[in-house]
């Protein structure tokens, strides 16, 4: 069914610009769409990339560009330590491989092809576990880890050595990593030698360099939800799809609505 909306700007925009902030798709996505003759403005075909919108006027995309962008996948993936997040070196495993039939958890779905693209959304490294997002959604990709998002993401990370209350004041708040100064985080001991932090940005290696920056070791890092998005009971190493109700919530919560 064609996607159908009335634009209520005060302002003229252009089409790629508006589809993208309305969460429909990415600019460049939009580019695509407009590019294939698939997007129409009043029931007249818009042919270039540069077209404003105005305030009135109705968009339509096809039943194809609708087809074209509901085939995007988004994965929840329970990673394991021994895999890494992206494109692997000579040698190492990406979690992606653990997307087979035999390992998808709950309800049956489409299982992505072996040669889909996949990237990443918030990398986890390879001594690392828990909850990681693959997908190829520009939308999505912009809310979990472009500039502006506002997502948090939660971990448990178990420690060695001495935990004191100066070091976990500048877990919270002080610290630099390359030159730039850290957000703030939340940070707490939840038992002993164990830590949890909620951080809202996801610097390469952020826990491990950050404790190694006040003495710590990392021997366990373990994240459990991004924005909305938990773990829950799905086993280590399984995975399932996202559904779009969670994409709506975590588009909406990257944005900070």
């Amino acid at each position: 069914m064609a996607f159908i909306r009335r634009y209520d700007g005060d302002e003229p925009q252009r089409v790629n610009k508006w589809l993208a902030q309305a969460g429909v798709c990415s600019r460049r996505e939009a580019e695509a769409l407009i590019a294939a003759g698939l997007v129409s403005i009043d029931g007249e075909r818009v042919d270039d990339a540069g077209r404003k919108i105005l305030a009135g006027q109705t968009l339509t995309l096809s039943d194809a560009a609708q087809a074209e962008l509901a085939a995007q996948t988004s994965i929840l993936i329970h990673k394991p330590v021994g895999y890494v997040s992206g494109q692997p070196e000579p040698g190492k495993i990406p979690a992606v491989r653990l997307v087979t039939r035999e390992t998808q958890w709950g309800e049956k779905a489409p299982v992505p092809p072996k040669d889909a693209s996949l990237p990443p959304l918030g990398r986890l490294d390879e001594d690392s576990r828990g909850l990681l997002i693959l997908s190829d959604d520009g939308v999505l990709a912009k809310a979990l880890i472009g500039p502006q998002s506002e997502l948090d993401k939660e971990y448990f990370v178990f420690v060695i050595g001495e935990i004191t209350e100066e070091k976990l004041s500048l877990l919270r708040h002080g610290l630099e990593l390359d030159g730039r100064q850290l957000r703030p985080a939340k940070v707490e001991v939840v038992a002993d030698r164990r830590l949890k932090f909620t951080l809202n940005e996801g610097r390469n290696r952020q826990i491990r360099r950050m404790c190694e920056l006040v003495e710590l070791k990392v021997a366990d890092l373990f994240r459990t939800r991004i924005g909305p998005i938990t773990l829950g009971d799905m086993p280590e190493g399984r995975w399932r799809p996202i559904t779009p109700e969670e994409r709506a919530a975590l588009i909406a919560q990257g944005r900070g609505a």
